[in-house]
């Protein structure tokens, strides 16, 4: 019995060891996960979890929980407000026309609302510049590029919308332009895009770098009214938009009695019997005219609206030259007023030049007869005048109310079309971060003023809108993001580097793969619950060598680190991977990313060419 005994004890205490054993070994197999974990370690079958080699843009994932450190997916997070920054590009000229050069932050002021603002940035930007910022995107391509596939992807940074006004354009003035303007299109750098569009709508050449096709197109500019003026076989009455609209909006009764007395002479020989019938045809004709007038006027503001949201989608620096000979402001001018703050929002600047050069006061369309009486002769005199006067205000309107130039009262109209459109030899961008800013989406007044006595003239936008602070966080970020992505500024409060590298298959097309490399030390992280809280918004876009939108993808990377990991990826940075299939061609890469805790920015630009 005593041996039995003791046996059941021994068994018993046998199995309490091997239940400790597996205990204690069941803990250290926990923490070797736990350890390793936290070295960011992972099995290789779940490249969720590996933050050096997260999925690819395409995937999706889950949001990370407390085992997993980075997770990625395509957007679905919570971003804060950035600090706005309000950049102005300035051109400072001498009294002999020419830009000035060698200036530094110290030499400007600038106001918002009439308040002295800190200048946070400062850029000079040269033809030698923007060559810099190409060559810089064209080394982003990696492996061996043969020399004639390495001809360089020259990055557009700006994009030209030369329209022609052609209803309004006599055939002379269009003839005239046409030849001024090809020394506009000759002086096109590689980093500019220039397309032609005219206010008909008949003539349009898109946005591209090609001047043969430019030059090809702009041959077809020609007058092209779009509605027929009354009795024009005769011109009798001899009634103009101007006169019309004295008559009937502005209630002039000497305008009535001018063409009554026009059209007893042309169509009844003076028989004034016939008053009461002249009468009758004298306020048809101006009837007639006003809205043919007005016609003419709705179709040249629609298609110059057409051309800025075109313009505005362009990724760069945008600019309207706007060629007319102009025409006047009746009812309309709410229509001018929506023009300019179109333009204003999407960062358009209008030169506007006046087609008739030194125009001669009264000359009027010689092409059509007159028919002037001894009458009536000193007053058409003075309507044609005031006509010619006021048909540049909506030329001088656009240009100031964008911060725009207006060339006029010269007959060098090539000089005036290449201070309109080409770029300058030098330009200043200055940047700004308004203090205390209401976030009303309210329109904000900018002067720029130089801190010397230079009597130099200042080309800088006359103000901008105040960003809007929307109720859903996530618009927010993706306005930001949008307004990041369609400029070709480089931001840099995120250190990342840009390669972009191309596969071809069997199929047609190939895959192109964008990798960016952060530097984690350059983003805030929140430390909660034991780690590293931040979450990265990247968005990637893909446009062709015309600055036109071809393909793109936004992902977010949710990061969630221990402090090891943290450590480690602090030396050793973080790569991401975004992939596209595409066809063979030239392509510019942008790239933006943005971090939801110290609600910083980064934007680079790249390059790739895909041989065919």
């Amino acid at each position: 019995m005593r041996r039995a005994q003791v046996y059941r004890e021994a068994q018993s205490g046998y199995r309490y060891w091997l239940s400790l054993i597996a205990v204690i070994l069941f803990v250290w197999a926990a923490c070797a996960r736990a350890q390793e974990a936290g070295s960011g370690g992972t099995p290789q079958s779940d490249q969720k979890t590996n933050p050096t080699n997260p999925p690819e843009q395409t995937g999706k994932a889950s949001p990370p929980d407390t085992k997993t450190e980075v997770a990625t997916k395509d957007t679905n997070t919570t971003f804060k407000l950035r600090v706005n920054l309000v950049q102005v590009r300035v051109v400072v000229r001498d009294e002999n026309g020419k830009p000035v050069e060698h200036l530094s932050r110290e030499d400007f002021q600038i106001y918002d609302q009439g308040k002295p603002q800190v200048i946070s940035t400062f850029g000079t930007e040269t033809p030698e510049s923007r060559r810099d910022k190409a060559e810089a995107a064209a080394k982003t391509q990696a492996g061996e590029v043969s020399e004639k596939e390495n001809a360089l992807v020259a990055i557009p940074q700006r994009f030209v919308a030369l329209v022609f006004d052609d209803i309004h354009l006599s055939n002379s003035d269009a003839t005239f332009v046409r030849v001024s303007a090809k020394a506009l299109i000759e002086s096109m750098t590689p980093t500019d895009r220039m397309g032609i569009y005219s206010t008909s709508g008949e003539v349009t050449q898109e946005f591209t770098s090609d001047k043969e096709a430019l030059e090809r197109r702009m041959m077809g500019v020609t007058a092209h009214p779009m509605t027929g003026k009354t009795n024009s076989a005769t011109n009798c009455p001899d009634v103009s938009h101007y006169m019309a609209d004295l008559a009937l909006n502005k209630n002039d009764p000497q305008v009535l009695g001018v063409v009554t007395d026009e059209v007893l002479q042309c169509q009844f020989q003076g028989d004034r019997t016939m008053l009461p019938a002249a009468r009758t045809f004298a306020q048809s004709a101006l009837t007639q005219e006003l809205t043919a007038g007005d016609t003419d006027n709705s179709y040249a503001y629609r298609h110059i609206e057409d051309t800025i949201r075109r313009l505005g989608g362009m990724p760069g620096e945008r600019i309207m030259a706007f060629v007319s000979p102009g025409f006047l402001l009746t009812t309309q001018q709410l229509d001018e007023m929506g023009i300019i703050d179109r333009a204003t929002r999407a960062g358009i600047v209008i030169n506007t030049i006046d087609a008739r050069g030194l125009y001669t006061p009264e000359g009027g369309d010689v092409s059509k007869p007159r028919t002037d009486t001894a009458m009536t002769l000193g007053y058409k005199s003075t309507y044609r005048t005031a006509e010619q006067f006021e048909s540049q205000f909506v030329l001088d309107d656009l240009a100031a109310g964008t911060g725009g130039t207006f060339f006029h009262n010269s007959n060098d109209l090539q000089s005036g079309l290449l201070r309109a459109g080409a770029a300058p030899e030098v330009s200043y961008v200055l940047g700004f971060s308004p203090q205390n800013q209401k976030l009303d989406g309210t329109y904000h007044v900018l002067k720029v003023k130089l801190t010397g006595k230079q009597k130099y003239s200042i080309q800088a936008r006359k103000g901008y809108y105040a960003p809007k602070k929307l109720n859903d966080p996530q618009e927010q970020a993706k306005t930001e993001i949008q307004e990041a992505v369609f400029s070709q500024d480089e931001i840099r409060d995120v250190p990342f580097d840009l390669q972009t590298q191309y596969f071809k298959g069997d199929q047609p097309g190939a895959h192109l793969s964008v990798v960016s490399h952060i530097d984690v030390k350059g983003l805030h992280f929140r430390k909660a619950e034991g780690r590293n809280w931040d979450d990265l918004i990247v968005a990637t876009v893909i446009f062709d060598e015309n600055g036109n939108y071809v393909t793109g993808g936004e992902k977010i990377l949710e990061m969630r680190l221990l402090d090891k990991t943290y450590e480690r990826l602090s030396h050793t940075g973080l790569t991401m991977k975004s992939s596209f299939d595409v066809k063979p061609g030239k392509y510019v890469v942008r790239q933006v990313i943005r971090d939801s805790e110290g609600a910083q920015m980064a934007a680079k630009n790249g390059s790739v060419v895909i041989p065919f």
